[in-house]
């Protein structure tokens, strides 16, 4: 059996994901064999392995860290919010059903702790090293009963777990104490101790605090991570849009020709797989933004509407903003849109939902000669064919079956034949996730967009998005490798959590061993 580690956060976007990533990339460059695991990930923002199951992306993520193929065992729940109250629940890869949160913390998630605990320990007897994610924090002392991602898979599996504080926010060190002290004494003896995330300044001056916190907690800070700009990793549970105009990190190089592209993304409700715009928001010149007014498209290039746990709520949403009546002024102009998914879905005539929405027949924008109907059977799939003369790759995860009456063929197996999507003028429309992450494609295709938008815009011919991404979990590895205690953690993962850490009171109210 191998060893293991869990890195649980003080609070959600601590930092557990890309920490997690960098562990596991630190590791696999000492030709340690590790494996990434989450047992339950609440996202809509997920991934396709080769064997058609669905995990979320971050997982995905850490297992090209860890240089690994992603399979279902690395996220064996995965939760997908289709509203306030309720979630899509996705077991091993496959969808089960629908269940609201009362519904799922009242006994069904108890029931999947020994199916999570099996995956991690199919995991561990493959792997030298499970390096496993919790989710949220593991002092909601509310759920903990029914716990089966921070502490009740760490007491199952006796792992040691190492807390990430996000200190960018503020509060870290009351943050870290408060965590360990809600917890009960068995849970405690577990919790290793602490590393600090996104530190701007000296470290010197952050060291008395640290100090302190050692006498008080009786654990060490494993290190102290710097913040690091432009990683652009794959993010778990969806881009806070609330705030408008959020701008996608973009390559710091300059446009290799003389114009910029701005590109805009309708920040649709329930969006998910938002990371498809990464590979555009990679190349120089290109400016991606998220927005939820009618007039931000005015001077975009292109307009992406991109997928969506909600299609038909989505649209509802786009014609209430007045976006709806912009995208078909802009077709009627013939300036570009892209759907990509769900986007593609609502830019059909027709949609047929008695799945998702339960809405019945709804008109679509009718920008592409598409009608959808709504199977429970979801598409899951990793699609391979040709757009625009490219090779292109892409994961399809959708419900949506869609019935093509005309247009030009968008994605086809190279000889002509259409495997998926539309084009009628300068609007496309696909259900292929991923597809511009295919190099040869994604610059023929902003080629096409640029000639449509009249600018002088060309794109770098040397952009290699998978090359970027490696590069980009480089870093990570670097910053565990640089600036973590990196001894400490591999004894920690080789011997487990160290004996008779103190307890710090008062523990977790009522908490049940």
């Amino acid at each position: 059996m191998s060893g293991g580690l869990l890195v649980a956060g003080t609070t959600s976007d601590a930092g557990k994901s890309v920490v997690t990533a960098g562990i596991c990339r630190w590791l696999v460059r000492q030709g340690v064999k590790v494996a990434p695991f989450k047992a339950q990930n609440m996202s809509l923002n997920s991934f396709v392995t080769r064997e058609g199951a669905e995990i979320g992306r971050a997982q995905a993520m850490q297992a090209q860290a860890a240089r690994v193929e992603p399979t279902a065992l690395m996220n064996p729940v995965l939760l997908k919010p289709g509203g306030d109250r309720s979630s899509q629940v996705v077991l091993m890869g496959r969808p089960v059903g629908e269940m609201s949160a009362r519904g799922y913390h009242g006994g069904r998630q108890e029931s999947l702790l020994s199916t999570v605990v099996d995956c991690l320990d199919q995991l561990r007897g493959t792997y030298d090293a499970v390096i496993c994610e919790g989710a949220g924090s593991p002092a909601e002392i509310n759920l903990r009963r029914t716990d089966i991602v921070n502490m009740g898979i760490a007491r199952a599996a006796r792992f040691p777990v190492v807390v990430v504080g996000d200190i960018d926010r503020g509060g870290v060190f009351a943050s870290f104490f408060g965590t360990t002290a809600l917890l009960s004494a068995e849970d405690q003896a577990l919790i290793a101790g602490y590393l600090v995330n996104k530190f701007r300044g000296d470290v010197s001056l952050l060291e008395p605090g640290l100090d302190m916190l050692r006498d008080l907690t009786g654990r060490p800070t494993y290190g102290v991570l710097p913040f690091a700009h432009g990683l652009g990793i794959d993010e778990e549970d969806g881009l806070r849009v609330s705030l408008r105009g959020t701008v996608r990190e973009s390559a710091v190089a300059p446009p290799h020709g003389e114009d910029i592209l701005r590109v805009a993304v309708c920040a649709v409700p329930l969006m998910s797989n938002f990371t498809d715009v990464d590979a555009l928001a990679a190349e120089p010149g290109v400016v991606v933004r998220f927005v939820d007014r009618a007039e931000e498209l005015a001077d975009a290039d292109l307009v992406i509407v991109p997928g969506t746990r909600g299609t038909v709520k989505a649209l509802a949403w786009l014609r209430e903003r007045g976006l709806a009546d912009a995208l078909l002024r802009r077709a009627a102009e013939g300036r570009p849109v892209l759907g990509v998914c769900g986007g593609y879905q609502i830019l059909g005539e027709r949609i047929e939902d008695d799945v998702e929405s339960r809405a019945g027949t709804v008109d679509g924008l009718g920008l592409l000669p598409v009608r959808i109907r709504f199977d429970r059977e979801k598409t899951l799939a990793r699609p391979a064919g040709e757009a625009l003369g490219a090779p292109v790759e892409g994961y399809e995860i959708h419900h949506g079956v869609a019935d093509v009456r005309g247009g030009e063929p968008f994605l086809t197996d190279g000889r002509g034949k259409r495997l998926d999507g539309c084009r009628s003028g300068a609007v496309w429309g696909t259900h292929w996730h991923g597809s511009l992450e295919s190099d040869a494609f994604r610059r023929r295709f902003l080629t096409e967009i640029a000639r449509a938008a009249g600018r002088r815009f060309v794109p770098a011919p040397d952009t290699c998005f998978a090359g970027l991404r490696e590069e980009q979990l480089d870093r990570l590895g670097d910053l565990v490798e640089e600036h973590a205690d990196t001894d400490a953690l591999w004894r920690l993962i080789e011997s487990g959590a160290p004996a008779g850490l103190p307890f710090i009171a008062p523990g977790a109210p009522g908490a049940r061993a």
